[in-house]
C-alpha cells in the first residue's frame, strides 16, 4: 500500500529551530517526527512511502535513504518550485494508481490507518477527511439577551469545534481537481471538490492527535511522547 507525506514545509513558526533543520526531523523523544510516521505507517502495511519534499530537501534524503532500514521502500520526490500541500501530489501521478494515504510531515497520531483505510475504500467519494475534535475551554460566563433583558447564562461553557487533522485518503481519480505546476492547497482542493458538487467523507480521529505548527505545540509534543505514543513509535 502506497502513502505520500508532504513534507516540504518551511517550518517558519518553529524558527529557530528550523532553521537548521526542516521542520519534518525535528525530534520527539529519541525519534524524528517523519521517523514516527514512517514506522507507524509500516505497521498498518504501508511498504510504499513517498516523502514530498522542498526546504532543506537534502537533509531529509540523506537522513533516510531508500527506507530499508525501516522495513519500506522510500521513494523522494523534490519540488523544483513550492507547490503547496495538494500540488505536489501532481508530480506522482504516474506511481499513485490506487488509493493512497496523504499526510502532513508535521502531524503526531498514532490513528488507526487501518481502520481508516478500510472506510475510506469503501465510500463512494474521491477524497476521505480525517477530523479530530477540539474541546476549548471558555473562560467566562456566556449571557443571553432579549433587548435589554437578560434571558439566560451558561457558565464557562466548552467551545467545540472538528478540526481538521491533517491526515487523508484519496483515490486516483481525485487528480481531475488538482492543477499541475501550480501552488495549489488542500483547502483548495476541498473548496473545488464541494464547488463541483463531488462528495467528500469525513472519518473522525478518536486517537492521539498533535499538529506540530508551533514552539508550544512542538514542547507538548515531548511532554505527551511516552504516554500516547512511544509504543507506536518502538
Amino acid at each position: 500500500m502506497k502513502a505520500v507525506i508532504l513534507a516540504g514545509g518551511l517550518g517558519t513558526r518553529l524558527k529557530p529551530f528550523t532553521e537548521v533543520i526542516p521542520k519534518p526531523l525535528l525530534p520527539i523523544g529519541e525519534k524524528a517526527v517523519l521517523e514516527i510516521q514512517i514506522e507507524h505507517l509500516k505497521q498498518h502495511g504501508f511498504d510504499e512511502i513517498f516523502l514530498a519534499t522542498n526546504y532543506k530537501s537534502d537533509y531529509i534524503e540523506n537522513f533516510f535513504g531508500d527506507g530499508s532500514r525501516y522495513g519500506v521502500k522510500l521513494i523522494m520526490s523534490r519540488e523544483e518550485m513550492r507547490l503547496g500541500t495538494a500540488g505536489p501530489l501532481t508530480l506522482l501521478k504516474s506511481e499513485l494508481t490506487e488509493p493512497f494515504v496523504v499526510m502532513n510531515g508535521d502531524v503526531l497520531s498514532n490513528i488507526n490507518f487501518t481502520d481508516f483505510y478500510n472506510f475510506a475504500i469503501h465510500q463512494s467519494t474521491l477524497l476521505t477527511i480525517s477530523i479530530k475534535k477540539i474541546i476549548m475551554p471558555y473562560l467566562f460566563g456566556n449571557i443571553f439577551f432579549n433587548d435589554n433583558f437578560v434571558t439566560g447564562i451558561e457558565e464557562k461553557p466548552d467551545i467545540i469545534t472538528f478540526a481538521l487533522a491533517g491526515i487523508y485518503i484519496m483515490k486516483p481519480e481525485i487528480f481531475k481537481f488538482i492543477p499541475e505546476n501550480e501552488y495549489y492547497g488542500m483547502d483548495a482542493l476541498i473548496k473545488r471538490m464541494l464547488a463541483e458538487q463531488s462528495p467528500i467523507s469525513k472519518y473522525e480521529l478518536n486517537e492521539y492527535w498533535l499538529d506540530i505548527g508551533r514552539i508550544d505545540d512542538f514542547e507538548s509534543a515531548q511532554k505527551d511522547f511516552k504516554e500516547n505514543f512511544y509504543r507506536v513509535a518502538e
